[in-house]
């Protein structure tokens, strides 16, 4: 049986995770989306209820029925010819979504994640509601376009709020990359709003935090780094001041491990990383849930095995991933 992996040609976290799979003897089958239609052919045919036939590149193939688990480790999208027209090339686009994806999400195999159920994770007024279901703690939030309701929701934020993006917080201008990343708005700011009313904008109550952590939940294993800011910059968002950052990894509070692996059954998904800010009085606060959150960097500054969970998981298939569940609940499986 086989692991398909879907991810960049370009992943040294997937590297690794391809290589410990194939010292232990598993058959990988590793492409890019955006390989197909030219460099990836899909063959497959319904035949009782369960579509059949094969992945292909030029120097490898994989039966469908013979995969055991799917990584779909943010791929990029379907490339086309460069000369196709404008309208054929959104048509093409659309039928390789559903008629490659259609096939792929039909197969019965342990994915991580399945597109779907992540398309559905990435909505973030939709993880702090879930979140706060499953008994994790959420900051006050508000979603708006209204400069009016930006003001009156920071004048009752005792510790004062941030701004946040939805999606991707990298932006191109004037031909370069830039990264929105968090920022605290203060007196200043809150004056100078213009800019709110253009679209949907998440403003957070700030947390006075200790200590933030990344919470990376690997099937039935979870792995919580503390993250411990420096700087002034990294102390609002520790993605802007990589330097001034020290790592350590701790064990999960059990609340916390609770709150999380219902998150992952109420959306599920295989795989998830989690960021929380702990404040001063030891409470862990929801921030946001990433089904494709990376992972490599903390794995190598604490020794985290998170790489061989990875292995672990995709390795077992959907038989390991009910055992393991088992398991963790304490039910001896037959």
């Amino acid at each position: 049986m086989t692991v398909v992996i879907f991810a960049d040609e370009a992943d040294a976290p997937v590297d690794a995770v391809v290589r410990t799979l194939t010292r232990r003897g598993v058959p990988v089958f590793r492409a890019d989306t955006s390989w197909f239609p030219d460099r990836l052919v899909l063959d497959a045919e319904l035949r009782a209820s369960r579509w059949v036939g094969s992945l292909a590149t030029e120097h490898r193939s994989v039966a469908l029925e013979d995969i055991r688990s799917i990584w779909y480790c943010s791929p990029t999208p379907f490339r086309f010819p460069p000369g196709m027209a404008p309208q054929w090339r959104t048509h093409a686009a659309r039928e390789a979504k559903f008629g490659f994806g259609g096939v792929l999400s039909a197969l019965p195999v342990l994915w991580v994640n399945h597109p779907n159920r992540a398309a559905d994770a990435m909505y973030k007024p939709l993880q702090l509601v879930t979140a706060a279901a499953c008994g994790l703690t959420v900051p006050d939030t508000l979603v708006t376009n209204a400069p009016a309701a930006v003001r009156r929701f920071a004048e009752a934020a005792d510790t004062g709020v941030v701004q946040k993006s939805f999606a991707a917080n990298i932006l191109t201008e004037d031909d370069k990359l830039k990264i929105a990343f968090t920022r605290r708005l203060d007196e200043a700011a809150l004056r100078d709003l213009d800019g709110i009313g253009l679209t949907a904008h998440q403003i957070q109550q700030w947390v006075d935090k200790d200590y933030e952590a990344r919470v990376v939940v690997v099937g039935e294993r979870v792995f919580t780094i503390a993250i411990h800011a420096h700087s002034p910059a990294a102390r609002v968002d520790w993605r802007a001041d990589f330097d001034a950052l020290r790592y350590e990894w701790i064990p999960t509070p059990a609340e916390v491990r609770r709150g999380v692996r219902a998150y992952m059954d109420a959306f599920g998904l295989a795989y998830a990383a989690f960021d929380f800010s702990v404040n001063r009085a030891g409470d862990w606060v929801f921030l946001e849930s990433n089904g494709a959150g990376r992972y490599g960097w903390l794995e190598n500054q604490t020794g985290a095995p998170i790489t061989e969970a990875l292995a672990d998981l995709l390795q077992a298939g959907m038989e390991g991933m009910t055992r393991d569940r088992l398991e963790a609940e304490g039910v001896q499986p037959r």
